[in-house]
């Protein structure tokens, strides 16, 4: 029996915690990868995977796919020229240890793996630096997300960031 509005309903209880934060409302001013970087690792709500000294990897909030993580600087930049040597090193060597923590707990197919530089080129928050890992599999973008504009992800995030930073090469 379909309900009176016609709609057909998939309940997802999980997501109330992500409803709750979500929104205009809840947003803190400023930039949210530099109060990430600056938060104590551990927190309740902390999605980082990994720290180093001058970049972290922390899961993507609005992920395309499980597993979707951004590597970021600490440092407030915006383009990729604007980082020094050890930041440019670091940020490689956290890129590569992204790719092998998702290869060893989830074995995708392949990676979407870059940077959007400026608003124009898709950088939503373009004023802080941070390049996407993003894992694929064949037919990811299957009918929810082509009819229905919805992205169905199997698993919550912190289950997913507990998993990649038990993977997380320790040596770099």
């Amino acid at each position: 029996m379909t309900d009176p509005d016609g709609l057909d309903r998939l309940w997802t209880p999980h997501r109330l915690a992500y409803v709750r934060t979500a929104g205009p409302e809840a947003e803190e001013p400023g930039c949210p990868f530099c109060r990430i970087g600056a938060a104590a690792a551990g927190g309740e709500d902390d999605l980082v995977v990994a720290r180093g000294s001058s970049v972290y990897a922390v899961l993507n909030l609005y992920p395309y796919n499980p597993g979707h993580l951004m590597v970021l600087p600490y440092r407030h930049v915006a383009d990729y020229a604007d980082l020094d040597d050890v930041e440019t090193a670091e940020l490689a060597a956290f890129t590569k240890a992204a790719l092998g923590a998702i290869r060893a707990v989830s074995r995708p197919h392949a990676f979407n793996v870059g940077l959007n530089l400026g608003g124009p080129a898709g950088g939503s928050l373009s004023e802080h630096l941070h390049q996407h890992v993003v894992p694929r599999w064949s037919g990811d973008a299957n009918f929810m997300t082509v009819v229905a504009g919805t992205k169905t992800l199997p698993q919550l995030l912190g289950d997913t960031r507990d998993l990649l930073a038990d993977a997380w090469p320790t040596s770099r």
